[in-house]
């Protein structure tokens, strides 16, 4: 059966009552006791960070799921695994659906980690450049620093006028220390990145339902009917080439989206091959 028809259908099954639960008091928290209007930052706590910031902690690969950006992310997040892993949950358990969330999330920070690490190497490279440059001639030091804040696009209060005040005078020290503070501080910023939210385990979900029951239709906007399969492929083409594009200023996690989708492809693949009356 390759269509998904309710037997016995739990509308709000155990785990996924849990988690829409702890989703929506973390959320609370992080509107309340969190953030710049609170006692501490909970995402600089257990949102994930790179493995090269500071920030990171272990723990983060499966907090950094219960944390999310504003009410909209929350929202899509936890209707999508609502409508489809109430049906998962039905047809595994609660025991086996737990252990697939978890290892989806999981498995979609390693893949995001990997590609983030990958991205970081560059600026990595050259920010260490420019560090060990301090103590050399300032000219050096001046165009290393010049060349960095236009690779990157950084601006700055008054960042031309510095700009010009170091090529005429490269003794600024002034100009010299106002520029390496402003890349230092785009340099944080983007290692110290966080990422959060719910979205590469529900991929993950979300694959697994389209893998099992390719033939369901899904109404879009609640009046467009299309099967599950059409819906699947064009969301992961979509978050793949968005990914692949890596285009600047997108501040969306699209390769934990695209390991969480498949990881659990993989997951699902694994446990079909093994044990096929598990599956329809």
């Amino acid at each position: 059966m390759t269509e998904f028809r309710p037997s016995r259908f739990e509308i709000l099954p155990t785990i996924v009552k849990n988690l829409l639960i702890i989703n929506g008091l973390f959320f609370l928290a992080q509107n309340t006791i969190s953030g710049s209007t609170g006692f501490f930052n909970l995402e600089n706590i257990l949102a994930l960070h790179g493995w090269q910031s500071n920030l990171f902690k272990p723990w983060q690969l499966v907090t950094h799921m219960f944390l999310h950006g504003d009410f909209g992310h929350l929202l899509g997040n936890m209707f999508a695994l609502w409508m489809f892993g109430s049906v998962l949950e039905n047809l595994w358990g609660s025991k086996r659906f737990l252990t697939f969330y978890l290892i989806c999330g999981l498995g979609a920070a390693l893949i995001h980690l990997l590609f983030l690490s990958y991205e970081f190497i560059p600026l990595m490279n050259r920010y260490q450049a420019i560090f060990s440059l301090q103590d050399i001639s300032s000219p050096a030091l001046n165009n290393a620093m010049i060349q960095f804040i236009n690779t990157y696009n950084i601006r700055f209060d008054n960042h031309t006028e510095i700009i010009r005040a170091l090529q005429s005078n490269p003794e600024d020290s002034v100009a010299s220390a106002q520029m390496f503070e402003a890349l230092t501080s785009y340099y944080q910023n983007n290692i110290n990145t966080a990422t959060l939210g719910a979205s590469g385990a529900v991929f993950g979900v979300l694959a697994a339902f389209v893998y099992l029951f390719p033939n369901t239709y899904i109404y879009i906007y609640f009046l467009f009917p299309v099967k599950a399969k059409w819906i699947g492929l064009a969301y992961f083409g979509y978050e793949f080439f968005f990914a692949l594009r890596n285009t600047a200023g997108d501040n969306v996690a699209r390769w934990a989206h695209v390991g969480g989708a498949v990881v659990g492809l993989l997951i699902v693949l694994t446990w079909n091959k093994t044990n096929k009356k598990t599956f329809y």
